[in-house]
Order: structure tokens, then C-alpha cells, then sequence
């Protein structure tokens, strides 16, 4: 590995409703690449921590502004050479969501729902208890 080497980070919010039978995680369908169901949450650009990245893609993708409570997890994602921070967040008020471009719609889906590492990654941020997890996926 090389100074000069460039690697992906990007910064995403778990947000969850509580459900009748189980809790939900709010979940974002994409407009681009393969209109994948994901986080909330982006790449970092140049000069801005995990946090600031997260709050600036809250506000872009939800139009929505969130309270930042704690970073559950750091997970290395091999098929995109990617580091994604996951932290717990909430929304600050009541305001309603307000999709950028980026994506078409949104939804809360029961966490038995999600993908094996959209599951893995969730579960590890609710069941927090004060040790950030690492994986690779």
C-alpha cells in the first residue's frame, strides 16, 4: 500500500420506526447504477469528516436534518474496495422526507427483510454496546 493511494469511505444512518411486530429501518431506492434499496448516506468528499458527510447527505437525500447518536460500525465491502461507517441517527423533528434525484422512493422495511449484510449491518448498529464493530463483507 502507497501513500498516494486513493480509497473509497462513505458515511450511512440507521433510522428506525418501531413497527407493530418488529422495528423498521428506513430504506432509499436509487435512481442510478442498479436502482438498489439502500441507507441513507454517500461518499465523503474532499475535506469532510464522517459526520459532516453524513449530515450533508441526510439534508441532500431526505431534505431532512438528523441527530448523529453514535457510530455502531466500520465495514470494508470487497465488490466496491469501500469503507462504510454506520451510524444510529434520528431525526431531529417531524419533518417530512423530501427525495432528491437521487432517489425514487423510500420505505421503512422490517429488518428480517433486508439483505444478509444490510441485516448484519443494522443489527450489529441496534445492538450497539459501546465497541464499534469491523467486518468485511
Amino acid at each position: 500500500m502507497a501513500f498516494n493511494d486513493k480509497f473509497r469511505l462513505s458515511s450511512h444512518a440507521v433510522i428506525i420506526k418501531q413497527g407493530e411486530t418488529e422495528p423498521s429501518v428506513l430504506l432509499l431506492k436509487a435512481t442510478y447504477g442498479d436502482c438498489a434499496w439502500g441507507l441513507p448516506g454517500g461518499s465523503l468528499e474532499a475535506g469532510e469528516t464522517i459526520h459532516q458527510a453524513l449530515h450533508r447527505e441526510c439534508i441532500e437525500e431526505l431534505g431532512v436534518v438528523v441527530k448523529i447518536n453514535y457510530l455502531s460500525g466500520v465495514y470494508y465491502h470487497q465488490d466496491y474496495d469501500s469503507q462504510a461507517f454506520i451510524f444510529k441517527c434520528e431525526f431531529v423533528d417531524n419533518t417530512d422526507i423530501s427525495l432528491s434525484c437521487e432517489h425514487s422512493e423510500y420505505c421503512f422495511t422490517p429488518i428480517s427483510r433486508l439483505s444478509e449484510v444490510q441485516k448484519r449491518r443494522v443489527e450489529d448498529c441496534l445492538n450497539f454496546n459501546g465497541q464499534v464493530m469491523s467486518r468485511k463483507f
